[in-house]
């Protein structure tokens, strides 16, 4: 990658829960063991002088700074031939920015208002573990550190200033809440975490703060989940629960009533079959299922099974966003402001004046 210290524009190439249904988003999230190699065609893409890729269950997104010699077609181009997609289907379902759209979309993805879970607070972790790996990787110069670490303030700004985060929208506690309605008590439900990232240990600190005493936790490496550095152990540890070796928790599933997966696997780790056996082994006992991973980590005919209940990550939103209107009025109060602290970064960063007119404009489209 060449360095250049006059960088002046910025780009984004992504696709999210806006653009894209799961089976989609599977489709163009980047397998954990093919990171690495996406990253050196990346950086040897012409004219391109610094990129950061964050790659969450919600949303795969490629920032990117370069001199005004760079195409922007170039990043759908080499994402579409690297994940072996028909271009016209990534059009249809990603999207593009440049210039000041760019800093006014990380704030507000930051922020949490862009989420599936308007207002959730695992996103800020994920985007800031992006950073440092991108960082790790010497990929990241002045104009993509200038640009997160004023995402990184701007979130802030947000959860202090506006109630934006009021309500179930922290994952963690709307699992505890669906627990609720199936078992009546969380302090009562046995937890299985199968994965060691943001998700699942949002879900372990909310279930330990409602008493459970029985939380589990699994993984083969912390490799399966790249964005924490955090082992399985090390985090029952933490939360006062059990480690479990991962080759038996297949055969363990029968002892829990929740189930979280949250890997970077690429594929399914727990079958139909595998599912019938432990409800044979755990009779008029519901088992609540929540696949929180992209790809997905459970079988879809598991939710066909009496008595089981599947989840994934856009049914766990829509139940999350159900007090979203009661919440608009802060939402749309913190992108405007968002909005207009991202024009007053682009211009700090590029000497360029953004008239009013146009500064107004783009707020409103953005909305």
């Amino acid at each position: 990658m060449s360095e250049t210290k006059n960088t002046k524009s910025l780009h984004l190439l992504g696709s999210s829960h806006h653009t894209a249904d799961l089976a989609v988003r599977e489709k163009i999230s980047l397998p954990q063991g093919k990171i690495d190699d996406f990253y050196k065609g990346l950086c040897s893409l012409p004219g391109l002088d610094e990129c950061l890729l964050l790659n969450t269950c919600n949303r795969t997104e490629i920032y990117g700074a370069s001199n005004n010699g760079f195409s922007p077609d170039l990043l759908r181009r080499y994402l579409s031939e690297f994940r072996n997609l028909d271009p016209d289907f990534l059009q249809k379902h990603s999207y593009q920015h440049s210039g000041e759209k760019v800093v006014r979309h990380l704030f507000e993805v930051t922020s949490g208002i862009d989420s599936q879970m308007v207002g959730e607070t695992e996103i800020l972790g994920q985007v800031k573990k992006a950073y440092e790996d991108a960082c790790d990787r010497n990929v990241s110069g002045k104009m993509l550190n200038r640009l997160f670490q004023k995402g990184f303030q701007a979130a802030k700004w947000a959860r202090t200033n506006t109630g934006i985060s009021k309500g179930q929208v922290n994952l963690g506690n709307v699992l505890c809440e669906l627990a609720r309605r199936i078992f009546g008590k969380v302090s009562n439900s046995r937890l299985l975490v199968i994965g060691a990232g943001e998700v699942a240990e949002s879900a372990m600190e909310a279930f330990k703060s409602r008493g459970s005493q029985a939380i589990t936790v699994t993984g083969r490496t912390f490799d399966w989940c790249p964005l924490s550095r955090r082992k399985p152990d090390e985090l029952a540890e933490k939360y006062g629960g059990f480690a479990l070796a991962f080759s038996k928790f297949q055969e363990s599933l029968h002892h829990f009533d929740v189930i979280l997966t949250s890997t970077a696997s690429g594929r399914a780790i727990i079958s139909a079959d595998e599912v019938k056996l432990a409800m044979k082994k755990r009779p008029a006992k519901p088992l609540f299922l929540i696949d929180a991973s992209v790809p997905r980590n459970i079988e879809e005919t598991v939710a066909k099974i009496d008595n089981v209940f599947l989840y994934n990550m856009d049914d766990v939103s829509a139940i999350a966003n159900e007090n979203l209107k009661s919440r608009m009025a802060e939402v749309d109060r913190c992108r405007n402001v968002l909005g207009k602290k991202a024009v007053r970064i682009w211009e700090q960063m590029t000497g360029q004046t953004i008239p009013s007119s146009v500064a107004t404009q783009s707020t409103a489209s953005n909305s």
